[in-house]
Parts: structure tokens; C-alpha cells; sequence
């Protein structure tokens, strides 16, 4: 694991993404020309299961291009959710990535005045099926690349240990009862299951009043694990990329240097957060993808879940 202090920067972007009939003069689709596709085209959800909201994001790469669009899976009404354009210097030098992520209300609202969307009208926004990515690139070649959203999303990793600790008081964080000079093993139970097979009885029925099923049912895939431990309000943070495993639980062993580097800005306390990625299934299976030269399988939807634990008390 590494560690490093991370500089805080702000980036803003503004997009429009509503196409009319008055800027359609400029795409000019012609379905004859050969379309190369992007170096990478990704369309994934991602759920934070703790806080109980969902967005889509998008990935693109490749180019460098000057105009870039998203279409949705809605046969020959096809709807435009992304359009695209450089101007001036910047249509000169071109693209070459972008990344996105919607705007992630509340299922459920928390404080009075907090923004909330039903999950019914979010997937129904975002429709499970193949999407569109096309570009044109500066010497005006094509560019295309098709996408499958999918519907299923991972249920989130569930935290069975923390140290010496089995679990937390209730809105408390864990006591790992672990000090100065001791590793922190966090272990969470493999994920194995949909969002929606998780959280629904024999019946179809919710098992938990206080969460929703969300997206379809379906095989779920595992991609990796990724684990994030962070000093919160500071720039302290460290990422490990963790493999699927073949048993029934996951660990993740954060060393005690981590603490001895942290221990003057933490004060005791550690947030963290496990995400578990889903490889991306159609209903012909998984959907392979050429990656860097090697055939693999196309990561998909992400959730997560967040917590924090307490050191040296």
C-alpha cells in the first residue's frame, strides 16, 4: 500500500447536453464510413449504499476528437443524453478524455428540504440496454463505440470485523482495539449477490424496511475490491485494488506505519470505504472487451460502503 498526502483541487465543467434541431447541422451521421471505436468507452452506475443514493457515470477515451455524443437504447427513438462540443483553441488541440457523473439525490429523505428521486424513475431514465457512444475526430474520421448498461447492481460489501471489534455501537464508529504498533485487519463477506437478491425474501418482499431493492435480479461477477482508508478533513489517504477471492470472506490489512504517519492528524479516528465492482453481463454473458492489447471483461456497475473506526483507544 502506498501512502501520500493528496492536494485538494476543485474542477468545474459545464456541458450541454440538449440537442436540438438547431445545432444538428454539425454531426452529419454517415452510417456508411468505417467507425473506429474509442480506447475506452464505459457507462456504469454507482451506488453508495451507506448514504442511500445511486448516479450514472460515463468514461470515454480515446481521439483526440472534437465532438462527442451519447445515445440511449430506445430503438429507432433513439434519445441523444450527451452532446459534446470543442470550440476554438480547444477544437484545434482536441479531446481526448472525459468522465462524468450525474447529480445523486436521496432515495429516502434524511433532513427536511433534502432533494430525493424514487429508484423507479432512475432506472427508468436510464434504461438497461446497449448505448451509443459516437465522436468525430479532428481529421474528421468516425469514432464508435456500443456499451451495455446494465440493470444489476452488486450488493454492497457488508464489514463483519475490524480488529478485535465484531461491530459498531449504533451511529458509532468501530473500536478496533488496536494501538500504537498494531496492524488493523478489516474483514467484509464476499459479494456474491444483486442489490435486489440481497435485500428481498423467498417472496419478492423487502427483508429490511429501511432499505430499498434496487435495480433487477441476476449473476453477479466480481471484478476486483477497492479500499479506501483516509484521515478525514486531511489529505491523508491510501487505495489498494483487491481481487476477487475464493472464500467467504475478504480481508484487508492496513499496516501500522500507516497509523504512526497519520497519528498526529487523525486523532484517533479513520474513515474507510469498500467498493466492489461488478464485470459488466448482457444476456449473452459477460461482455469482453479489447483492453490495452488484451481481451478482458468490461468493469461495470459499482457500490460501496462507508464507515470508520477508531485506533489506539
Amino acid at each position: 500500500m502506498n501512502y501520500f498526502k493528496l492536494p485538494i483541487y476543485a474542477l468545474a465543467a459545464a456541458l450541454m447536453a440538449a440537442p436540438t434541431l438547431a445545432n444538428a447541422w454539425w454531426w452529419d451521421d454517415d452510417d456508411d464510413d468505417e467507425e473506429e471505436p474509442f480506447d475506452e468507452a464505459r457507462l456504469f452506475f454507482e451506488l453508495n449504499d451507506t448514504d442511500g443514493d445511486l448516479g450514472i457515470h460515463g468514461k470515454i477515451d480515446g481521439g483526440p476528437w472534437k465532438r462527442m455524443k451519447i445515445e440511449g437504447p430506445d430503438g429507432r427513438y433513439e434519445r441523444t443524453l450527451l452532446n459534446v462540443r470543442a470550440y476554438g483553441k480547444l477544437r484545434r488541440q482536441g479531446m481526448t478524455e472525459l468522465f462524468f457523473e450525474s447529480a445523486e439525490p436521496k432515495f429516502v429523505a434524511e433532513e427536511e428540504g433534502d432533494e430525493t428521486l424514487d429508484p423507479a424513475v432512475f432506472f427508468n431514465r436510464f434504461k438497461e440496454g446497449e448505448y451509443d457512444i459516437e465522436g468525430r475526430t479532428l481529421d474528421g474520421e468516425e469514432l464508435e463505440s456500443e456499451v451495455y448498461l446494465s440493470h444489476i447492481i452488486p450488493a454492497a460489501p457488508e464489514v463483519t470485523m475490524i480488529g478485535e471489534a465484531s461491530g459498531p455501537e449504533e451511529d458509532e464508529c468501530w473500536v478496533s482495539g488496536k494501538g500504537p504498533d498494531d496492524d488493523v485487519i478489516i474483514t467484509w463477506n464476499e459479494v456474491t449477490q444483486s442489490h435486489f437478491a440481497r435485500w428481498t425474501d423467498a417472496n419478492g418482499e423487502p427483508l429490511d424496511e429501511d432499505k430499498i431493492p434496487l435495480g433487477n435480479p441476476g449473476m453477479i461477477d466480481v471484478l476486483y475490491y477497492e479500499f479506501v482508508v483516509e484521515v478525514d478533513e486531511t489529505p491523508w489517504k491510501a487505495t489498494s485494488i483487491i481481487p476477487p477471492g475464493d472464500g467467504v470472506t475478504i480481508s484487508k490489512t492496513i499496516p501500522a506505519d500507516f497509523f504512526a504517519l497519520t497519528a498526529d492528524d487523525a486523532d484517533g479516528e479513520y474513515k474507510f470505504e469498500i467498493l466492489v465492482r461488478a464485470k459488466v453481463r448482457d444476456e449473452d454473458g459477460i461482455v469482453m472487451v479489447n483492453i490495452d492489447g488484451d481481451i478482458g471483461p468490461l468493469p461495470g456497475n459499482k457500490s460501496a460502503v462507508e464507515d470508520c473506526f477508531e485506533y489506539g483507544s
